[in-house]
């Protein structure tokens, strides 16, 4: 058994002075380029240059490196002596998908709420799978109903587990994960959480939470790079669910089994998203942890919220509604407004948003997240109104 690295911050007074005087908008990105996106998200540079050497991937340098993000993490999960964090390749996506495939059992069913294309995701997962699934559809826009989950849990005995979307950054909405994961364990079933747009920021205690897994990624709310995907679970869980999976690469506990036994990866890992996201980690920890990030982003929620209203931009929820992670607009119904001629335009200003619609709403959207600040959020509004006064729309409401 390989001892874990105990997580050990390393920022040091100079990192945190260099940081409150990262306030120049033009050092986010060298071509002044500033992504308003959902993940990837804008980097802070030292994330980047945390990328510019090779590494060797079965090194004990790299190996170290594994181990500390996964310390860092677990700390941020509040995981630490109960629960593993397995690394693996991919998006969030394929978190999502591992974490289905390794914790569902073959005669479990799960129970998908769902309200946007992140819910529909997991249907399509389990239909692929062949795992036996149930869907509580919701509309677009509306938060998911512990009261409906409960009916569901009630009405049929067989469903096994719940996998609830924390954030579906399709249309903004932040589900009600607490009431959830209490409705859950009061029926005696199991909880999986895709977190990918909000771990990082959220408080998701794993003991308060009790959930089975989680899956997240770097790329989001952790401002890291886009590469690899992070699952928790509870170190009993891994070990029962050996022989879950029916796909090699995607088994979560087998990847378990070899980090625990040797520290290593099963496969090649993506060495700079490791690295980036150990660099990431520990700007996290110089910020403020989860609060203060999340107090930024809700202050970057506010200033876009409140400059696109004084222009008249409709959203497509209440402003109370909204999750401070990414806010989606309704289309102008002007004859004027193309969304690839706006799109377009915004780009060739540095801001680039979303490049299509999720919902079955035309929407753009933009999102509060990354290494921005109010300031970043004031001027994409500011450049949203201009290009649309450029492209001669007139009325922006619906």
């Amino acid at each position: 058994m390989v001892s874990r690295l105990a997580y050990e911050p390393k920022a040091s007074a100079v990192v945190v002075e260099e940081h409150a005087q990262n306030a120049d908008r033009g050092d986010m990105n060298e071509d002044g380029l500033r992504l308003y996106l959902p993940g990837p998200v804008t980097t802070d540079p030292r994330v980047r240059a945390a990328m510019m050497r090779d590494w060797g991937v079965w090194d004990a340098e790299f190996r170290s490196i594994t181990a500390e993000v996964q310390g860092h993490l677990l700390h941020l999960a509040c995981g630490e002596g109960t629960h593993s964090c397995v690394l693996v390749q991919g998006s969030g996506s394929f978190g999502v998908e591992a974490m289905v495939q390794t914790f569902l059992p073959r005669d479990g069913k799960l129970l998908i709420p769902v309200n946007g294309k992140y819910g529909e995701r997991v249907t399509s997962i389990c239909e692929k799978a062949g795992r036996d699934h149930a869907v509580l559809s919701i509309p677009e826009g509306i938060a998911v109903d512990p009261a409906a989950v409960d009916q569901k849990l009630t009405d049929d005995p067989t469903i096994s587990h719940v996998l609830l979307v924390h954030c579906e950054t399709s249309s903004g909405t932040l589900n009600p994960l607490e009431e959830i994961s209490r409705v859950t364990a009061n029926h005696e079933r199991k909880l999986l959480i895709d977190a990918v747009s909000t771990f990082g920021a959220f408080d998701l205690d794993a003991e308060r939470l009790g959930y089975q897994a989680l899956a997240t990624s770097p790329n989001k709310c952790l401002e890291g790079v886009p590469g690899c995907a992070i699952v928790f679970a509870p170190q009993d869980a891994f070990r029962t669910a050996l022989g879950n999976a029916q796909s090699h690469s995607l088994d979560l506990a087998d990847q378990w089994r070899q980090f625990e036994a040797t520290g290593q990866w099963r496969f090649t890992p993506p060495t700079f998203v490791i690295a980036a996201l150990a660099e990431a980690l520990r700007l996290h920890k110089v910020e403020g942890g989860n609060i203060a990030r999340l107090a930024r982003y809700r202050a970057n929620h506010e200033a876009l919220a409140d400059a696109m209203e004084r222009q008249g931009f409709v959203p497509l929820m209440d402003r109370t509604k909204q999750a401070p992670v990414v806010i989606s607009y309704r289309d102008p119904k002007d004859p004027n407004f193309k969304f690839t001629d706006f799109y377009t335009r915004l780009r060739c200003r540095g801001f680039m948003i979303y490049p299509g619609h999720l919902t079955d709403i035309p929407t753009f959207r933009i999102a509060c997240i990354g290494a921005l600040q109010p300031e970043d959020m004031r001027d994409v509004a500011n450049a949203i109104g201009d290009v649309c006064r450029e492209m001669g729309v007139k009325y922006l409401g619906l």
